[in-house]
């Protein structure tokens, strides 16, 4: 049984953030065990959340970022946080090293993380701040032009 914080009709905009940009959404824990531990090339997955600063710098980020990089993850991906509960859970759990943080933003590759970023960095910071931050994540792990 699914754990949910929310009523669904405030988080569907939220969600819809994401998913109209390309995210698929990562709803249970066998949705998480499909897509992240054997992903192959990129995998970005973003802890979504009611948060202000989902909404005012994390969310409008990933769109700048991913819009304005010349490379990109391979896999976009999200959970959401207070909502899928059993699915946030599973995804964090690759998060090695890293205690729960709603937002985040973690990339993987070949099912491993390589660069994580924390609610910390997001929450003080501008869109183009992260967005800037992101690229060079991209930049640095990521090989494919195009999603």
């Amino acid at each position: 049984m699914r754990r949910m914080m929310y009523d669904e009709r405030l988080v569907a905009p939220m969600r819809e953030d994401l998913t109209r940009i390309g995210f698929a959404e990562l709803r249970t824990v066998d949705d998480v065990e499909a897509a992240v531990p054997n992903g192959q090339g990129t995998t970005l997955v973003v802890v979504n959340s009611v948060c202000g600063c989902s909404a005012r710098m994390a969310r409008p980020a990933l769109r700048m970022a991913l819009e304005t990089s010349t490379t990109r993850p391979e896999h976009l991906t999200t959970v959401f946080a207070g909502q899928d509960v059993e699915a946030t859970e599973r995804a964090r759990s690759y998060f090695t090293g890293y205690p729960p943080s709603s937002p985040s933003i973690a990339l993987l590759k070949d099912g491993k993380l390589v660069y994580m970023m924390e609610r910390w960095q997001i929450e003080s910071r501008t869109a183009d701040a992260i967005a800037a931050d992101l690229r060079s994540a991209f930049a640095t792990h990521c090989t494919s032009g195009t999603v």
